[in-house]
């Protein structure tokens, strides 16, 4: 109960605070008071110069001079709104635009959808413009792999652009995680990835991040995502053994060859008595240790939020698939939402609060329209145009009813028409397309047998021979006749 005690504190506060922003609100005098202490102040004489003109002087020329300044003010500024008493000094009721609400709605991005979804738009443009970055990525693709940071050469990591890029990720998931959860101890949290950050880099065991001086050999190791080989002196990775074989014998290779030997050389020479050495690599060190630490970061970041990775994901392809005209109306269908539940009555009962609710769930369909894609009834000219309101009936699928003929038509092929068929015997189906009712089906399949016995007797009784005799006969015959000896 310790942690419903002080969800109930917490909600206490922020009522209170927000009465007390009603309460400045409602009551504005304090500030008119202070307006009022400023003007008889006068710090700047304005008050005395005006007296002084109303006080000597004809009266009507001052009463006419401000009277052409207020029409003047007017033809320069003719669209100024003009200042509603009425909505000023009208009392507000509870509950009706409260700050609380708009703080709650400026949370989010309209991307985010109240904290759905990511909303990494702006991330993906500064990713795809990385200096090591050579593939130009989808926004699909950069969700499912921007916590994946094998594939940029461990130099251009070491750039500024890419630690930017780094912090600027980092700080909008870390941000993000707070808004979607605001009652969790977050901190600690944070606080633990450092914890596992630190050990794991005194291990050495930080994936891409390893000493080099443990390795003794020269010769080809894969990096990045593993796929092909790498060539150390170019730090460049090679896809196929055949190119990584021809580019050893270049004359970039080489000369990277030689001076890469060069710099091992004079770091052993320096080694036993150099500081500045140890002391650059100490701040080399530093600098890849604070990337990695991003790196690190990011990818717990996005492990700890992978039900919104998955959502943003299926979000966006469903937005992909979507026309332009059913991105208007769903943006139109949120924007109606959003004002009925700010036209709201705050002093509703219970019950009719679920009955309006119970009424706004069911969708007002008087004319039996089909439902599309966003479970609503389709527009009645789009009903019109396919002609869904007209019924096929089919007797050979068992009395059932298509609508329209698009789906009629498309019947005669499925599964359900053919076993129709095939229970009546017929297994010849394209000559029967059109065709649904029960007794014309099989008065056709009759007609179809006896025309085709009728046609292989005929075809047999085209050819005529003829015996010595002058007796004529078919072809059949006469060779039968012929094979027992009777001609």
């Amino acid at each position: 109960m310790l942690l419903e005690d002080l969800r109930n504190t917490r909600e206490d506060l922020e009522r209170l605070e927000q009465a007390i922003a009603e309460r400045s609100l409602e009551d504005p005098k304090h500030s008119q008071s202070n307006r009022a202490v400023d003007l008889y102040k006068d710090n700047d004489g304005s008050r005395l110069r005006e007296i002084q003109s109303i006080s000597t002087g004809d009266t009507f020329d001052e009463f006419y001079k401000q009277l052409n300044n207020i029409k003047d003010f007017h033809k320069r500024y003719p669209n100024e709104p003009v200042e509603n008493l009425e909505r000023a000094y009208k009392r507000r009721a509870v509950g009706d635009d409260t700050p609380f609400a708009s703080e709650i709605d400026t949370m989010f991005t309209g991307e985010e959808a109240f904290g759905r979804y990511f909303d990494m738009n702006a991330l993906h443009e500064d990713y795809i413009n990385l200096p090591g970055s050579k593939r130009r990525i989808t926004y699909l693709q950069y969700l499912d792999t921007f916590d994946e940071f094998e594939g940029m050469p461990r130099p251009d990591k070491l750039k500024d652009q890419y630690f930017q890029y780094l912090g600027n990720l980092a700080t909008y998931l870390e941000s993000f995680m707070r808004r979607i959860k605001p009652l969790e101890d977050l901190d600690r949290l944070f606080i633990s990835f450092d914890e596992d950050f630190l050990k794991a880099w005194e291990k050495d065991e930080i994936a891409g991040w390893q000493l080099n001086t443990k390795s003794t050999t020269d010769g080809p190791a894969t990096e990045g995502t593993g796929e092909g080989i790498w060539c150390k002196d170019c730090e460049k990775e090679f896809k196929n053994d055949n190119v990584y074989k021809a580019h050893l014998s270049g004359k970039k290779h080489i000369k990277n060859a030689e001076a890469r030997k060069q710099r091992t050389a004079d770091g052993e020479t320096t080694s036993t008595n150099g500081s500045t050495t140890t002391a650059a690599t100490s701040v080399h060190r530093l600098k890849e240790k604070a990337v990695a630490e991003r790196e690190h970061r990011i990818r717990k970041l996005a492990a700890a939020m992978q039900t919104e990775r998955s959502d943003t994901r299926a979000n966006v392809e469903r937005k992909q698939g979507m026309t332009d005209k059913e991105r208007q109306q769903e943006l139109a269908a949120l924007y109606a939402e959003t004002l009925d539940l700010q036209s709201a009555d705050p002093s509703a009962t219970a019950n009719g609060e679920t009955e309006d609710q119970d009424e706004e769930g069911k969708v007002y369909n008087p004319l039996k329209l089909p439902l599309g894609w966003d479970d609503k009834p389709i527009p009645f000219w789009l009903y019109k145009l396919h002609g869904l309101g007209v019924e096929f009936p089919c007797e050979i699928c068992g009395n059932y009813v298509y609508m329209g003929r698009r789906a009629f038509d498309k019947h005669f092929g499925e599964a359900r028409h053919l076993y129709g068929l095939k229970r009546l015997g017929i297994t010849n189906s394209s000559m029967f397309r059109d065709v649904t009712g029960i007794k014309e089906a099989t008065e056709l399949w009759g007609k179809l047998q006896v025309d085709k016995k009728q046609e292989s007797t005929a075809s047999d009784q085209v050819v005529q021979m003829e015996d010595g005799e002058g007796n004529v006969m078919p072809e059949k015959v006469y060779y039968d006749l012929q094979k027992q000896g009777l001609l």
